[in-house]
């Protein structure tokens, strides 16, 4: 599945969705994550694109609005609620390495800055952030 897909959602369960309007997908790996959220018993809530939390962008000093790709809210294995916001994103947009452009390196550093103000957003309102990359969501390949 190419990760360029990008189109509406057509969501299975209504009753689980709880964002505004259709859902987009802006990659095959967020149209992954949508059908797992929408056909996975454990998942109780899902929307997508549904939070803005502010931020300050590290190169313009400008504050600006971050979105998270997915609220969700499932049952653990331990039978208790966990509610959590989820940034699907490359492995490579996600971690510096030596060897990469400076294009690239600006792409991490405002990820970064995002990803710090949503982790103390979701600290603040009883959740907690998490990064997914494709390293977390494709096992043996398949998704």
């Amino acid at each position: 599945m190419s990760h360029w897909a990008q189109g509406p959602y057509t969501v299975i369960n209504g009753a689980k969705y709880v964002g505004n309007g259709t859902p987009r997908y802006r990659s095959g790996w967020e149209l992954s994550f949508m059908k797992f959220c929408d056909t996975n018993d454990n998942v109780l809530q899902w929307a997508s694109e549904s939070i803005a939390i502010p931020y300050r962008h590290p190169l313009t000093g400008k504050m600006t609005q971050y979105i998270p790709d997915f609220l969700i809210t499932y049952c653990t294995r331990n039978n208790t609620v966990k509610a959590e916001l989820i940034e699907i994103k490359p492995k490579k947009q996600s971690v510096i390495e030596s060897k990469m452009s400076n294009k690239d390196r600006a792409i991490v550093a405002i990820n970064y800055a995002k990803w710090d103000a949503a982790t103390k957003w979701a600290r603040n309102n009883g959740l907690t952030f998490r990064v997914i990359t494709e390293n977390d969501m494709f096992h043996n390949g398949r998704a």
